[in-house]
């Protein structure tokens, strides 16, 4: 990473490097400032979900629910938005949570670490890491203090899950706020190897190939059953204001529907409750809750729509691996044919494990009854997606890799060899005269160029070159006894 794109020059002298300096000041003022990133960060999405809750309870009041209820309940929920379980009374566990929710913590922790580096001139990549750690602590432990200051008899946060789940969104979304302020990404990816750059190119690109096919899927099906998404809407009936955050409720959740769809273009498909099932295959669902988003669901025991549509969207795993595997080569290519292939496999690995990430936080329990078990499974997802994206990858990187070479140097390392061995034994005069008059010292180890190395000394009289040696009285001519 060159200096001026992290901005180290000489103005980070007599800051904090000097010895006996203020680094210690500056670091009581960075953790100062990360508290209260945290808090102005943690204040501003409890106030967005009080206010949407606040609203749904003037719309339809419950009775017992009164202003500290509609307080712990919009705390819940913004737990809920950090992907935190909650016990239910009477329910059970909640664990199926909208994954669009964690965009409002997101962002907000993501202008925290923007705000702290451009605040504080943070010029290092470990000074980037510090901030998000100052970040991520407190808003983790004012998200523990959340779940028990909301805990009540008709619904409490997991604790510990609060914890965890808040610390780790804080860190990665201040971290990736803190180094997007401290340097351009092409700038920031010179840090890492080009092998490096390459497989995490590829898997971007397949991951962004797959999201892009399973967002197209999911809103071809709800096209498709507009007229059930309408009849679930009439049977709530949930008025002007109920209908504006049922419509947020399934913004929200519109991630976890294209890992569904993703999951389901892959083979193993998900399940809506208990012995339920939707796969390209075929679909054996049972009695579903009255959400409109679920009217998307493929229904039949042969599979809906025509045979051609389950084809295509079986092809885009590997699709998405054969783009993989060209970006794989496009950012590194390499002369070693074998490793082109091994980077594209690790493309898919990578892959795989991130849409088996994505898949456990996009499925969960709805209850402890039938919908105990909703979504795909993890590692029937991971591990689908691996072999399909990484043989496409392995594939594609090796054909485009070797393409790559033979255009740009016009022959493969081992020809060399095949034409040594073809030659080898044959008077060549002509092969000698092409021969350099100098041999160049760089060009004397790679023998493979010519096959065979004829070393001369330059400086033999006529009489050695008789092989008889040289006469006695008259010596070798050398450099000295030139003009």
């Amino acid at each position: 990473m060159t200096t001026s794109a992290l901005r180290t020059p000489t103005a980070e002298q007599g800051r904090g490097d000097a010895p006996g300096g203020d680094r210690p000041e500056r670091l009581r003022r960075l953790l100062a400032s990360g508290a209260s990133a945290a808090c102005t960060a943690a204040g501003l999405g409890l106030v967005v979900v009080t206010m949407l809750v606040l609203a749904g309870w003037i719309a339809a009041p419950h009775l017992g629910l009164g202003l500290i209820g509609v307080v712990r309940t919009a705390t819940v929920l913004w737990l809920v938005g950090h992907h935190v379980t909650v016990q239910v009374s009477g329910a059970g566990q909640i664990g199926m949570l909208p994954l669009g929710l964690v965009a409002l913590p997101g962002t907000l922790l993501w202008r925290a670490g923007r705000a702290i580096v451009r605040g504080h001139q943070v010029t290092t990549p470990r000074e980037a890491v510090a901030t998000a750690l100052a970040v991520a602590v407190p808003y983790s432990a004012l998200a523990g203090a959340l779940a028990v200051a909301s805990s009540s008899k008709l619904a409490s946060a997991s604790i510990p899950q609060a914890l965890l789940a808040s610390f780790v969104i804080a860190f990665v979304a201040a971290g990736l706020g803190a180094a997007r302020a401290l340097a351009p990404w092409s700038q920031l990816g010179t840090l890492l190897s080009p092998r490096t750059r390459a497989v995490l190119a590829g898997t971007a690109g397949a991951l962004a190939v797959l999201v892009a096919a399973g967002a197209m899927a999911t809103a071809l099906a709800l096209a498709s059953e507009v007229h059930r998404f309408g009849d679930v809407y009439r049977t709530l009936d949930p008025g002007l204001v109920g209908a504006a955050l049922l419509l947020l409720a399934q913004i929200g959740y519109l991630p976890n529907a294209v890992l569904w769809a993703i999951a389901y273009m892959l083979g193993p498909g998900f399940a809506v409750g208990a012995g339920t099932i939707a796969s390209p295959t075929g679909s054996v669902l049972g009695p579903m809750p009255a959400f409109p988003l679920l009217a998307a669901l493929p229904a039949g025991a042969h599979g809906s729509g025509p045979g051609w549509l389950g084809a295509v969207m079986l092809a885009f795993p590997y699709l998405a691996g054969a783009i993989g595997g060209l970006l794989v080569v496009r950012v590194a290519p390499t002369s070693v044919l074998e490793s082109a292939p091994m980077r594209g496999f690790c493309c898919g690995l990578l892959t795989g494990c991130a849409l088996g990430v994505g898949s456990a936080f996009a499925g969960g329990p709805l209850g402890d009854g039938r919908m105990a078990a909703v979504g795909p499974s993890p590692w029937q997802v991971t591990a689908v997606a691996a072999l399909e994206v990484g043989i496409a990858a392995a594939i594609t990187a090796g054909l485009a890799n070797w393409w790559y070479v033979r255009k740009r140097w016009g022959r493969l390392p081992g020809d060399a060899n095949r034409e040594a061995s073809q030659t080898r034994g044959r008077a060549a005069p002509s092969r000698r005269a092409e021969m350099p008059r100098a041999w160049p010292s760089d060009r004397v180890a790679d023998d493979d160029d010519y096959g065979h190395v004829i070393y001369l000394n330059r400086w033999a009289s006529d009489d050695d070159d008789d092989g008889g040696g040289a006469p006695s009285g008259r010596r070798s001519r050398g450099p000295s006894a030139l003009p």
